[in-house]
C-alpha cells in the first residue's frame, strides 16, 4: 500500500515489548521514532494506545481495535483492518504502524517500507514478539548504528523489491 510504513524496535530473537511496556528505553531510538513518525498518521491498537504516556504530539493517531470504546475526540477509531486502510488512502499522506504485535502481523504484507531498530540484545521474559516475514522481499539498507548503556543497535529500512 502506498505510503503505509511500519517502524518498531526489536532484540536478537524478534523482542517487542513485555506487560505493553517496552523492554528497551534507548534516547536515540526514541529519537529516530520521533523523527520518522512526526507530522504524519500513526496506526496501532488499543494495548498499545493504552501504553503511550499521552498523544504523541505532531501526529494524528488511528487506533484499530475491536473494542466498543470511546477515546478523545482527536483520535480515530477504527474496527476493522479494511477500515483503517480507506482511511489512510482518502488521507493520501504518509502513515506508520507502530505497534502491538498483531497489528504489525495485520498489515505488515501491505507496507512499502519497514523501519526496523535491531538491538543486539534479547530479553527471556518478553511476552510480545514482531512477526517473521521474508528478508528476502525488501532491499536493506542500514541508517546508522549506536551503542548505549552498553547495548549496540541499528537503524535499518527495508523497501519493499
Amino acid at each position: 500500500m502506498e505510503n503505509l510504513y511500519l517502524i518498531a524496535a526489536i532484540g536478537e530473537n524478534g523482542e517487542l515489548g513485555k506487560k505493553n511496556q517496552l523492554i528497551w528505553h534507548l534516547k536515540e531510538d526514541l529519537k529516530f521514532f520521533k523523527e520518522q513518525t512526526m507530522g504524519h498518521d500513526i496506526v496501532m491498537g488499543y494495548q498499545t494506545f493504552c501504553s503511550l504516556p499521552k498523544i504523541l504530539p505532531g501526529r494524528k493517531h488511528i487506533v484499530l481495535t475491536h473494542r466498543d470504546i470511546v477515546l478523545p475526540e482527536d483520535v480515530i477509531v477504527c474496527h476493522s483492518l479494511q477500515e483503517v486502510k480507506e482511511y489512510i488512502q482518502s488521507q493520501g499522506k504518509e502513515c506508520y504502524v507502530i505497534g502491538g504485535a498483531s497489528i504489525y502481523e495485520q498489515m505488515l504484507p501491505d507496507c512499502d517500507k519497514l523501519y526496523l531498530t535491531k538491538i543486539e540484545a534479547n530479553d527471556t521474559e518478553a511476552d510480545v514478539y514482531f512477526p517473521r516475514f521474508d528478508e528476502e522481499n525488501f532491499d536493506i539498507h542500514v541508517l546508522d548504528e549506536h551503542e548505549e548503556n552498553k547495548i549496540r543497535y541499528k537503524h535499518l529500512e527495508y523497501v519493499r523489491k
